[in-house]
């Protein structure tokens, strides 16, 4: 069983996060997590890899420069040490992952999917961003050494296309903290089960969600893909077995443990000796260390007096920027006229740029923020605040 690498080298997220300039933490945390995951597949990084990874986290050099510095020295020891392989492709992987990870372009759909996986695994496979054609299986630690049973390949593109399309119709806005996350963690699980590609289907799955939970305004911003990515894949496994001999059956709970520890910082005790198969929790399992008053199983209908913990300390301003919005798409002339102020600048400085940083808000046209038809609007994480403060008045 692999276990959480980057704690073993050079690499401190904690360190980046205390001295609290954003482009470091920002840096740190990218490679802390595409480091962690290399554990999903039983890989580790080199020394040299998370030297420089430093060196871009300092800004002594770019991601390409690490891409390229990464290249050559596996290319150069090549002729010396053909037991590299498994180093080569964890680094490579790393840094490309990394390079995704900055980049604030996202598409939703299948070939944004399938291209995520080509970014990652470029310059490592040569099925990079390919469909597989083959059928599959998998020993699975946490199953004993059964497998999952995955997609035939003859349906991939059509199944991706048809889970990528419901979820994008679906509305998290009256969702309650508890329930996005178990609507969260079936979607995942199930793109997951799907599995594409022939391999790196795990670390494409879990790159594709922290986009998509940025997309949808939550800032992943912690190390929980860092040291738990192989509770992360277990908990995939256990989503998606069943085996009636052995009355199992199967349960997003653990995946939902891990996204409420992700997205609202609850404190979940996340151990993989839990997931195996011959120590089946009973049925009144709950979670641990949650926050008091959060309901450990999903409700039937949304509690309207159910906020996420940490919606509490948002700022005032930040808090009558969401209430201006509203559902609209609004310019700054707009928001300035609503809200009672003059000052553009103010307005940017002190109201949207705090709400856009902490995910509340976002543009309409983000690769242009400058476009002269720009709007801003709430992000479901906003329309979830907005949905609970007008019910509470």
């Amino acid at each position: 069983m692999a276990a959480g690498n980057s704690r073993q080298l050079y690499i401190n997220f904690d360190e980046y996060q205390r001295q609290g300039e954003p482009s470091r933490r920002e840096a740190a945390y990218a490679w802390a997590t595409a480091i962690g995951l290399q554990a999903v597949d039983g890989l580790t990084t080199s020394a040299y890899l998370h030297q420089l990874a430093r060196r871009n986290i300092e800004g002594e050099i770019s991601i390409d420069e690490v891409q390229q510095l990464a290249r050559s020295y596996y290319e150069s020891r090549r002729a010396h040490d053909e037991n590299n392989e498994d180093k080569e492709e964890a680094d490579r992987v790393s840094a490309n992952i990394v390079k995704v990870l900055a980049q604030p372009t996202f598409a939703f759909n299948t070939n944004g999917f399938i291209s995520i996986h080509r970014r990652i695994f470029d310059g490592v496979f040569k099925h990079a961003g390919r469909l597989r054609d083959y059928d599959i299986t998998k020993k699975e630690w946490v199953l004993g050494g059964d497998t999952v049973q995955y997609l035939n390949w003859e349906d991939l593109r059509r199944a991706l296309d048809y889970d990528l399309a419901q979820e994008r119709e679906f509305d998290y806005t009256r969702l309650a903290a508890v329930e996005f996350c178990s609507h969260l963690s079936r979607f995942v699980s199930g793109l997951w089960q799907i599995h594409p590609f022939s391999e790196g289907n795990t670390r494409a799955t879990a790159v594709f969600t922290i986009q998509y939970l940025r997309y949808l305004g939550f800032a992943v911003d912690n190390d929980l893909f860092e040291k738990h990515s192989w509770y992360f894949r277990n908990a995939l496994v256990r989503a998606n077995y069943s085996n009636y001999n052995l009355k199992v059956n199967r349960t997003t709970k653990f995946l939902e443990l891990f996204f409420r520890n992700l997205i609202f910082g609850e404190q979940n005790e996340l151990r993989n000796r839990y997931l195996l198969i011959e120590q089946l929790q009973p049925d009144n399992y709950t979670p641990t260390g949650t926050p008091p008053g959060t309901p450990t199983s999903t409700p039937t209908s949304t509690p309207t007096s159910e906020v996420p913990q940490h919606f509490n300390s948002v700022n005032e301003l930040v808090v009558n920027l969401i209430k201006v919005i509203g559902k609209e798409e609004l310019s700054i002339k707009e928001i300035l006229a609503r809200a009672n102020l003059r000052d553009r600048k103010n307005l940017f400085d002190y109201h949207l740029k705090p709400a856009i940083e902490t995910g509340f808000v976002r543009l309409k046209f983000t690769d242009k923020p400058s476009h002269p038809r720009q709007k801003y609007l709430l992000t479901v994480k906003g329309l979830m605040m907005y949905n609970q403060l007008i019910t509470n008045i």
